[in-house]
């Protein structure tokens, strides 16, 4: 496959059987194949994207020592900074070369969930910067809602199979900042060839050059999004619960040529997870002679656990 599928989301939420049908089927067959696509008609409005990107680049802008005191130790990086270099991809020792932040749920009418999750940082220098980033995660969640319902009906299940797993799920908005590189990396790039943890993945700012796909034959293609489309790929956990059928395929940021060293990169994933107890056995119907079950039972908690060690946010 020598480019990423591109669908539109307004094709499901028509009202059009014919459409609707269409884009699942076009989805179902992309995420079958290499595991990404490009999607327009989402619910974020460019207004909203402009005002997101302006208080991001304002936050890694501010001095060092500002950013630090919004690092909060003991929670594996799931809330509020992250500095350079503290994560790598599974199996690699390196750092990538990066900082980010996290915006998390915010719940609603569970307080066990809101006892589980730690609380959002709030960033004091920049009035707008929180409810930006709480409407950005709002309008993707909305999306992924979506996007799910049409994932559940191409694997046979109800429409909705998702949503209670989903509702207050632990997701993740990161706002990423990939700062100009002045010396030669040891090994190390933006970020390492690897794979998303969670059920599906919506990425803002895929527009340039950086991001590669891994394809069955093991080539890597660049993954460029139209500015008005997001980059949509199936997590591990989506992988798991539906015994490979869709897969999650290896990705990476690759280091810009010398001559672009100097400029700065934003991307903001969007990690769709479920609520913790929601189990990832492998559906039923996805398993026969040819296609046996290829992993153990586990749920979504637990499994997010285990990543997290392996990427070095959480100790063991």
């Amino acid at each position: 496959m020598s480019a990423i599928p591109s669908v539109d989301l307004n094709d499901f939420v028509s009202g059009d059987p014919k459409r609707k049908e269409k884009f699942v089927n076009e989805i179902g067959a992309a995420f079958e194949d290499i595991g990404f696509v490009a999607l327009s008609g989402h619910f974020l409005s460019d207004k909203l994207v402009n005002h997101l990107y302006s208080e991001i680049k304002k936050f890694f802008n501010l001095p060092q020592e500002v950013k630090d005191k919004y690092e909060i130790e003991g929670i594996g990086g799931q809330r509020g900074y992250t500095s350079f270099g503290k994560e790598h991809a599974k199996g690699k020792k390196e750092g990538d070369l990066k900082e980010f932040w996290h915006f998390g749920q915010y719940v609603e009418d569970n307080p066990e969930l809101e006892a589980e999750y730690p609380d959002n940082v709030t960033v004091a220098e920049l009035p707008d910067f929180n409810r930006v980033g709480k409407e950005t995660y709002k309008m993707l969640e909305k999306t992924a809602k979506y996007v799910l319902r049409a994932l559940a009906l191409h694997l046979d299940l109800e429409e909705d199979y998702f949503d209670d797993y989903i509702k207050n799920g632990n997701s993740i908005l990161r706002p990423i900042h990939y700062p100009p590189i002045t010396e030669e990396p040891k090994n190390a790039v933006r970020a390492a060839a690897h794979g998303d943890i969670n059920l599906i993945t919506l990425l803002m700012g895929a527009h340039g050059k950086g991001l590669q796909v891994k394809d069955h034959e093991g080539n890597w293609v660049d993954a460029i999004a139209q500015p008005d489309q997001l980059m949509i790929n199936v997590g591990d956990m989506l992988s798991r619960l539906s015994n490979n059928k869709l897969k999650s395929t290896i990705h990476q940021v690759v280091n810009p040529p010398k001559e672009l060293w100097g400029t700065s990169r934003y991307s903001i994933p969007f990690f769709m997870h479920p609520v913790s107890d929601m189990p990832l056995n492998c559906l039923e119907n996805c398993i026969d002679d040819e296609n046996p079950k290829a992993f153990e039972d586990i749920t979504a908690g637990e499994y997010l656990h285990e990543r997290l060690i392996e990427l070095g946010l959480v100790k063991k």
